[in-house]
């Protein structure tokens, strides 16, 4: 047949209230039935998603749900690349919904682009008002710097993106996804798909929805973790990917120096010089953000971008206190084998 097999993973944990309709979503391509497998690879799920799963694959063949005891991201990937008879490889997240014409989408474009992964930008949305902040938050440059995969709404070669589509020999050929990273494993991947000569394509015709975090707490347990793995992420390839995600630690580091020395010199002058030029930019987008989105916005949008940024500075400075004289282990020094 013209159409390649693929296969779609998604790593999964606790995700009871957005999985069914991942996989409706999933099951409602169309691309040939025949021609798609769905894995689904849970982290030991206590919340009742491992029997929605398991619903799913009485209803349809295609969808096989495979253990994670480890219970984290990159091994859950490992092991339905492993398992996959797909020659195009999708990743999926377990809260998000995709578009019916995604997977096509995909396929197409690793056919006809030169590129060895492809996807689009996700379009972030919450389901309460202050989760309905932090995805406004989230697809906004000030709050995500040039990460264009949370907002492009034009076509090319990108750094990373979320959700990609892979040809298969890509694993072959840079390893599979690195098992110490709890967090940033899709973002160390593409850097090192990057600089093996490989490159990534987004195209906002594939479409895809992301379910934001409901609360300010989750927020800031999900970015610091982004900035601490990051440290680890950067130290394995002595450079980041991205001057973007230096700049998180680096404005938390000035606004505790500035603290300090306005302490020692009994005088708020040195706080000023960081916290109010921050607080206006904040500010700023976020009335320019409300005028479109709505006023209401106005007080929980600044609280969203403190909460991302200063979550992401104190997490990438953890991380430096804590992997800072680490050994640092090469990553990708898995490969795809055949099960």
């Amino acid at each position: 047949m013209d159409e390649p097999f693929v296969t779609i993973i998604l790593p999964i944990r606790n995700e009871s209230r957005h999985i069914a309709r991942t996989l409706e979503s999933i099951l409602a391509q169309n691309y040939p039935a025949e021609q798609m497998e769905i894995l689904v690879i849970d982290g030991m799920s206590d919340d009742g998603t491992r029997q929605i799963v398991t619903e799913f694959t009485r209803r349809d063949a295609r969808v096989r749900l495979l253990d994670n005891p480890q219970r984290i991201v990159p091994t859950a990937m490992n092991k339905g690349i492993r398992a996959a008879c797909g020659s195009n490889i999708v990743r999926v997240d377990g809260h998000a919904v995709i578009e019916s014409d995604y997977v096509r989408r995909c396929v197409e474009g690793l056919a006809n682009i030169q590129a060895d992964c492809v996807g689009g930008p996700i379009l972030t949305v919450g389901e309460t008002e202050i989760a309905r902040a932090i995805a406004l938050a989230q697809s906004s440059p000030f709050g995500v710097g040039n990460a264009v995969f949370r907002y492009a709404q034009t076509a090319g070669y990108v750094d990373t993106l979320a959700f990609g589509a892979y040809r298969r020999e890509v694993f072959d050929r840079i390893g599979l996804f690195d098992e110490e990273l709890v967090r940033n494993q899709d973002d160390e991947l593409n850097f090192r798909l990057i600089q093996s000569g490989g490159k990534i394509w987004l195209d906002p015709k594939i479409r895809s929805t992301y379910f934001s975090r409901s609360t300010l707490r989750g927020l800031w347990k999900q970015y610091f973790e982004y900035g601490f793995w990051k440290v680890r992420v950067i130290q394995k390839h002595r450079r980041p990917a991205s001057f973007r995600h230096l700049v998180p630690g680096a404005f938390v580091l000035a606004l505790a120096s500035s603290l300090v020395l306005g302490w020692l010199v009994g005088s708020p002058l040195f706080l000023f010089t960081v916290l109010l030029p921050y607080l206006f930019v904040s500010l700023f987008v976020s009335l320019w953000i409300a005028a479109r989105a709505g006023w209401r916005y106005v007080p929980l949008l600044p609280l969203a971008f403190a909460t991302m940024h200063l979550a992401y500075g104190c997490g990438f400075l953890a991380g430096i206190a804590r992997f800072g004289f680490a050994k640092a282990r090469p990553a990708g020094l898995q490969k795809t084998l055949r099960v």
